[in-house]
Order: C-alpha cells, then sequence, then structure tokens
C-alpha cells in the first residue's frame, strides 16, 4: 500500500493526513481487501439497478431470486452471507449481462487488482 502523508495546519492544529491506497479495506487492514472491494462494487451496482427500477424490497428479492431480508442485507453492505459469484447471479437475475475481462498485460506481483467497471 502506498501511503502518503503530510500534515496540515487546521485551527492552529497540526493534523496528519495518509492517502489512502484506493481500497479501504486494504487501508483499515482487513483480511481479503480485494474481495470485500470487488463485493462492496458489485452491491453497489445492485442498489443503483433497484434504485433506478423503483423496486421496494419485496420486488427487487422478487427479481433478484432471493428473500427480502437477503435485499435488505445487501442495500445496508452487510455482505457477510454474499459470495462474489451469489452477487453475479443476482445481477444476472435483475437482467444485467456481466462480463469478466482478464487483461492481457503482466502486472509485478502485488500490483495487480480486481476491478468492477460499469459499461454505460
Amino acid at each position: 500500500m502506498k501511503e502518503a502523508t503530510k500534515k496540515v495546519t487546521a485551527h492552529e492544529e497540526e493534523i496528519e493526513i495518509t492517502e489512502g491506497s484506493g481500497n479501504v479495506f486494504a487501508d483499515l487492514g482487513l483480511p481479503d481487501p480485494e474481495e470485500r472491494l470487488v463485493k462492496a462494487q458489485l452491491a453497489l451496482q445492485i442498489k443503483k439497478i433497484i434504485q433506478a427500477k423503483g423496486w421496494n424490497q419485496t420486488e427487487a428479492a422478487a427479481h433478484a431470486g432471493v428473500d427480502q431480508a437477503k435485499v435488505s442485507a445487501l442495500l445496508r453492505g452487510k455482505l457477510k452471507g454474499f459470495s462474489t459469484d451469489r452477487l453475479l447471479r443476482i445481477l444476472n437475475n435483475m437482467g444485467r449481462r456481466v462480463e469478466v475481462r482478464i487483461s492481457a498485460r503482466e502486472y509485478a506481483p502485488g500490483q495487480a487488482r480486481t476491478s468492477v467497471a460499469v459499461a454505460r
């Protein structure tokens, strides 16, 4: 993780600011930060679809193929019971095509990343 720190003065008090890596889960030292970030990004897209469609949780559950309690948990960011595969299936059930693309470019170990991109 690249850390850039700088000191700024606010109200006559010096505060140290550390620039994040782009993955809050890694910055917090949580296990499996890449997987957590991908799951959060997928859940965000599911939430955006639900909002765009104007579905309530019961309607979203019917479209997603899960029960309403799971939709509620997902919308609140409670992703412990969701695998990446399950979130991808929910997106498919909601009528979204999901594509996995693997870069031809080779990166140094520790530099390769997984990300979610949304086609417009």
